[in-house]
């Protein structure tokens, strides 16, 4: 099995993905109004609108509720993405300035314009690069 896309669910399908589209540097694909992918090399984030739930089953899930899933990225410097990141248009709302854990990360907090946390982190030991070695 191999996990291959998050997908996050949003009234406003555009303003979600210029967000993204700015604090990644990727590119959406659209191939539909009503759903965009931002592909990286380990895993796709897609944005669907509230409507496309009906595809599924209608209110399963509902935009702007995310109170437990932290999409998480990996970036080469944590505190340059801090400064980067404050500096956009789009600058999102920061949760936790840059901060080492105790797992041997170095993390940033913030939320998207739907209230989605995001992480962009950054290993500082050999124990947490060896985690991420696949």
């Amino acid at each position: 099995m191999q996990l291959v896309s998050v997908r996050v669910i949003t009234n406003d399908v555009a303003r979600l993905v210029e967000f993204y589209e700015q604090v990644t540097g990727l590119d959406a694909r659209r191939p539909a109004e009503q759903f965009a992918e931002l592909v990286g090399p380990s895993c796709a984030l897609a944005i669907g609108s509230a409507e496309t739930m009906a595809l599924f089953s209608a209110g399963a899930a509902v935009p702007e509720s995310n109170r437990t899933a932290i999409l998480e990225f990996l970036v080469e410097d944590v505190d340059r993405e801090c400064e980067r990141l404050t500096s956009l248009a789009v600058a999102p709302e920061i949760v936790q300035k840059p901060t080492t854990m105790p797992w041997g990360n170095r993390s940033l907090l913030f939320r998207d314009p739907d209230g989605n946390l995001v992480n962009f982190f950054t290993p500082l030991t050999d124990e947490a690069r060896a985690r991420l070695a696949r």
